[in-house]
């Protein structure tokens, strides 16, 4: 059967998809998590259930992720791809909390030729599993954000979030410099 929640987060609400699975801790496994507006996110089918309990510990690791107490997940994860995109989609894994890679690079960890790169961008595209599967880490060789199921905005808050990105200043919400440097 499948399941779903919803879950609050700084960059929106979190639509959880999972199945039932014996093998899961928790009797869960994760098979999407989309953002809102996401291209290509899952909508609910009438034939789910909401279900809060089984998502328990997901709901947990993400709560810790965006509290800054968590660099990677450690969830059961079920899904349908085809085998390149299940190796890129591995490989997204293995990005360190904090760092991000080029697509190229992304290419050459799977053993993909360099002309395979736009396929890897397709495949990373198509990760349904947002935020646990980092593909917001995998950037530009120029080092441009590019691309993001969820909109760049949310790819540069989870980057800064994680340091990989410099803080930026928001001058419309700074206090006012009051009198300046006289010394």
């Amino acid at each position: 059967m499948t399941l779903y929640t919803a879950l609050t987060s700084p960059v929106g609400d979190l639509l959880l998809v999972g199945t039932e699975s014996d093998q899961a801790s928790g009797g869960l496994a994760l098979a999407s998590l989309s953002m809102p507006q996401q291209r290509g996110a899952p909508t609910i089918a009438p034939q789910w259930r909401r279900a809060e309990e089984p998502f328990t510990e997901a709901a947990r690791q993400i709560a810790e992720y965006f509290a800054g107490e968590r660099r990677a997940f450690t969830l059961t994860l079920r899904t349908r791809g085809t085998d390149f995109q299940q190796r890129v989609w591995g490989a997204l894994e293995s990005i360190p909390y904090g760092t991000t890679v080029s697509y190229g690079q992304l290419a050459s960890r799977i053993g993909a030729d360099r002309r395979d790169v736009r396929a890897v961008g397709t495949a990373v595209g198509a990760n349904p599993l947002l935020l646990v599967r980092p593909c917001h880490r995998v950037i530009g060789a120029d080092g441009a954000l590019r691309g993001f199921a969820a909109g760049l905005p949310r790819k540069e808050f989870l980057l800064r979030h994680e340091g990989a990105l410099a803080p930026t200043l928001d001058l419309e919400t700074a206090p006012a410099a009051t009198g300046g440097n006289r010394g």
